[in-house]
């Protein structure tokens, strides 16, 4: 984020907010990494593809018996996903998992044929139970991208094991740009504050790792694609938030499993 806690700057040019150090830690993340998750606005907005650039660490996880690349995750509401975007990319791996609101699931697996798995979601889409779906697909270690949204809800529901924050040395000040943790009832106040595990300076940024632990997801149920014809089945858990469609991008990186 920006020194004013932007995650992005208004407009369609794409704020840049890491260095090349902090590009090359999020890629060392990303190796280490399961499954990575981002929202569907990052998608339409930042077009990323998601995969590891080091060919060193994508030989490393062939060497460990693992896919060049994590696998790739993310969550819509109304299923407004463009089949050519980088992400269903074929050459980063196995092919995505989309989680969409069960009324637009059907459609959404037909414009992406076999360049997804879209997993049909009963309302309301529960992070947690998705996060437990998640686990039951092997996904232990997950990296949350961005954007804003996505991130203040893993936040705001205790589902975040450990937050690196990265702060540029630059003010947006626009007050129609995303920011990061925007209002909400936080697990972690003033009361109950962060572990701060690390300072670390990236050339011009500066790295914060705080390490959170404590809370973890609720369970649901599973979920079947909807091509399948198999019947999805309403997950247990709290009421979660109803939109997932319209996700703010960002470039922070969260990471939190089940």
């Amino acid at each position: 984020m920006s020194v004013d806690g932007c995650l992005d700057a208004p407009g369609p040019q794409r704020l840049v907010l890491s260095g090349d150090a902090d590009l090359d830690r999020v890629d060392a993340e990303r190796s280490e990494a399961d499954a990575i998750m981002v929202g569907a606005g990052t998608i339409r907005r930042d077009n990323p593809r998601l995969v590891i650039r080091s060919a060193g660490r994508r030989a490393g996880r062939r060497g460990r018996g693992l896919p060049e690349n994590p696998g790739r995750v993310t969550l819509t509401a109304g299923g407004r996903l463009d089949p050519a975007a980088r992400f269903f990319d074929a050459t980063g791996g196995a092919a995505p998992v989309v989680y969409c609101a069960a009324a637009a699931a059907p459609g959404l697996q037909q414009r992406l044929n076999d360049a997804a798995q879209v997993i049909a979601v009963p309302p309301p889409m529960e992070l947690g139970a998705i996060l437990a779906d998640l686990a039951r697909r092997g996904v232990h270690r997950l990296l949350v991208e961005g954007g804003a949204q996505l991130g203040r809800e893993f936040l705001a529901q205790g589902l975040v094991d450990e937050l690196a924050l990265t702060v540029a040395p630059f003010f947006v000040g626009a007050a129609a740009a995303p920011r990061f943790a925007g209002p909400a009832v936080y697990p972690h106040g003033p009361a109950r504050p962060m572990h701060l595990a690390e300072v670390r300076q990236l050339d011009e940024v500066v790295l914060l790792r705080y390490l959170l632990g404590g809370d973890g997801p609720a369970r649901g149920e599973t979920w079947a694609r909807p091509d399948r014809g198999d019947r999805a089945t309403e997950a247990d858990g709290a009421r979660g938030p109803q939109d997932r469609g319209d996700r703010d991008p960002g470039a922070g990186a969260i990471r939190g499993g089940p």
